[in-house]
């Protein structure tokens, strides 16, 4: 009995068809279709849109008022920036001078050290001239006695007498070249 009962419903199934494409049953899913669609309107209209749109013109709000902050803090450090780029340059206008002035200070020091040592230098180059001519007049004179002794002591071993104002003679010629 199973066996036919439910091979009878299945038969009953299959002649039906499905119940959406039932011309009978139309009218009735045509009102329940247009009653859901009003009713989805009426809460989409009345309670989800209105939301919807506040959240949007909040959110609009709040997006154009930090886009005025944002340029707002924008003009705020352009202007930041120019006035460290102007300390900057005036710091390295500042700095320049007082290179300079610190050169010229070096150098006006240098140049008094400078003269100091060239008038040391001077001194010292005079006073050794002197000393190189004072040695020079020694060198000569002992040089002079020298070869008058030598000379002397040659003629008298060679057997002649020394006459000493003729070996005088001809050393002081030999000198002068």
């Amino acid at each position: 009995m199973t066996t036919t009962t439910t091979t009878e419903v299945a038969g009953e199934a299959a002649k039906a068809g499905m119940p959406q494409l039932d011309f009978s049953t139309f009218p009735n899913q045509i009102f329940w279709l247009l009653v859901t669609l009003t009713v989805i309107y009426l809460v989409l209209s009345r309670v989800a849109l209105p939301r919807i749109g506040g959240t949007i013109a909040n959110r609009k709000g709040t997006i154009t008022a930090d886009l005025s902050a944002a340029e707002e803090l924008k003009q705020k450090a352009v202007a930041a920036e120019a006035a460290y780029n102007e300390a900057l340059a005036n710091a390295r206008s500042e700095a320049a001078k007082i290179i300079a002035a610190a050169k010229a200070d070096i150098q006006a020091d240098l140049a008094k050290a400078g003269a100091k040592a060239d008038a040391e230098i001077a001194a010292k180059a005079a006073e050794s001239s002197k000393r190189i001519d004072e040695i020079k007049q020694g060198a000569v004179a002992a040089v002079e006695t020298v070869a008058k002794d030598t000379a002397a002591e040659l003629v008298g071993a060679l057997g002649g007498k020394a006459d000493a104002a003729a070996i005088s003679a001809a050393v002081a010629a030999r000198l002068k070249g």
